[in-house]
């Protein structure tokens, strides 16, 4: 287990959990950021932050602070 920000690029892994206030965690919900589902490491911008992820066929750009409180698993 680790957090989505430590994930490596190009490396895919599945959603265990989402620790993060209500407001964040029902934005990731709404973007399909759920437990079980698969996500892969893109890119990185320019100066390190946002991160880019797919998540269902959509590309993601999540900032370093919520990624840290997202459990994944590396498949």
């Amino acid at each position: 287990m680790c957090k989505l920000n430590e994930v490596p690029l190009g490396a895919t892994c599945l959603i265990k959990s989402i620790n993060n206030d209500i407001g964040i965690k029902r934005r990731f919900y709404d973007l399909g950021l759920i437990p079980k589902v698969e996500v892969t490491s893109l890119f990185k911008s320019p100066l390190g932050d946002p991160t880019a992820y797919l998540i269902k066929g959509s590309i993601i750009a999540i900032r370093r602070e919520d990624a840290k409180k997202v459990e994944v698993e590396l498949i």
